[in-house]
């Protein structure tokens, strides 16, 4: 278990629960160490007596305030303690706030507060109180020699103190160049602004921390294995020459970066959006064909009928019926037809040839 770091305790009202504290947060970063180029050995910093030059150990090294130029006041641990010793033991809470009227900036290092020994039921009741009431604690805290504005925050089941900034340690923003919202330069359109929050909505997920890893730091150390592997440790790899890198238009087309964005599978929400704002394309006309012509001469140009509503069920078997018994009577009507042609062309076969007629009277004669 961490050693904790801070002992005391949290002023609530007539009410003290005694906690400590402890880091709740570790640096991951890459330790790494200054060597002289020319042998690689390391570099060391000694603390030294500026007036002697000797190196000092950290036995005989104490605290002071320069209060006039080249003179000290010696101030030791429990100097410091005893100038304040409700501020150096006790979390002092001012006020209770809406957790989203702290911007983010002021928030500064985080802290774990844990239970002191018979402090269960007092730090149980203000953990729930927070959580009940969904609000965060405001309070003044000394943390080895300053004083820090803090917040209490409950996180699942931990109290969580987190120091804040002071208002005169945030820097302005008056010398920045930052857009106003009414700039001519800086104008959004409402297209842009449609597509980029369905960028949005489409890489919105929830908040999973495992899934983040300093992959640089990894990068680093897969680097320093190949190099041990390669026998390279003494190798120093020089940068290589930049190319000349093409000049860059001033001119952003938003719209294009935002489509690149999206891809092929823009959010329901953009396409929502789109359907609602934008008018339908005029659809194209298209050229007549030689089947399309001969149909309008046929039909004489006339215009489309118009829909009809379908027809019920009782109206469609009435239909049916109708459309049966006509087949039918179309069918007898042809069969008799058929019938009185037959008996024609029988009759005139069997009608016997009428005889030649006899020739005139006067070729008999000449005959």
């Amino acid at each position: 278990m961490a050693r904790s770091m801070w002992k005391g305790a949290i002023s609530f009202g007539l009410v003290h629960i005694p906690v400590e504290m402890y880091p709740a947060a570790s640096d991951q970063g890459l330790d790494l160490s200054m060597l002289d180029r020319r042998d690689f050995a390391p570099i060391g910093f000694k603390r030294y007596n500026k007036a002697t030059g000797k190196e000092v150990s950290w036995d005989d090294i104490v605290k002071g305030y320069e209060y006039s130029d080249g003179e000290y006041v010696v101030l030791s641990d429990e100097d410091l303690r005893r100038a304040n010793p409700d501020a150096t033991q006790t979390i002092d809470i001012l006020a209770f706030v809406n957790a989203e009227q702290v911007p983010l900036i002021y928030y500064e290092q985080p802290y774990y507060l844990a239970p002191g020994k018979g402090g269960d039921k007092v730090y149980a009741l203000l953990r729930e109180t927070l959580r009940d009431v969904g609000k965060i604690g405001i309070a003044n805290v000394v943390i080895r020699v300053k004083q820090h504005l803090a917040a209490l925050v409950c996180v699942g089941d931990t109290i969580v103190l987190n120091t804040l900034r002071y208002p005169d340690e945030i820097r302005p923003t008056d010398e920045l160049k930052i857009p106003a919202a009414d700039s001519k330069a800086a104008q959004v359109t409402e297209k842009e602004l449609q597509m980029a929050r369905a960028l949005v909505e489409g890489m919105s997920e929830k908040w999973k921390p495992q899934q983040y890893r300093d992959t640089y730091r990894e990068d680093v150390m897969a680097l320093i294995k190949k190099k041990v592997a390669a026998n390279q440790t003494k190798t120093l790899t020089e940068p290589e020459p930049e190319e000349e890198k093409p000049a860059k238009s001033n001119v952003i087309d938003l719209v294009s970066l935002l489509q690149a964005s999206l891809g092929k599978k823009p959010s329901k929400a953009a396409a929502a959006d789109d359907d609602d704002d934008d008018e339908p394309p005029p659809r194209k006309s298209r050229k007549p064909s030689e089947d399309d012509e001969d149909t309008d001469k046929d039909t004489g140009n006339r215009p489309p009928p118009r829909a009809r509503k379908a027809p019920s069920h009782a109206a469609t078997h009435a239909s049916a019926k109708r459309t049966s018994a006509g087949t039918t009577a179309a069918k007898s009507a042809a069969t008799k037809t058929a019938a009185k042609t037959a008996a024609k062309k029988t009759a005139a076969k069997a009608a016997p040839k009428p005889a030649a007629k006899a020739a005139p009277a006067r070729r008999r004669k000449a005959a």
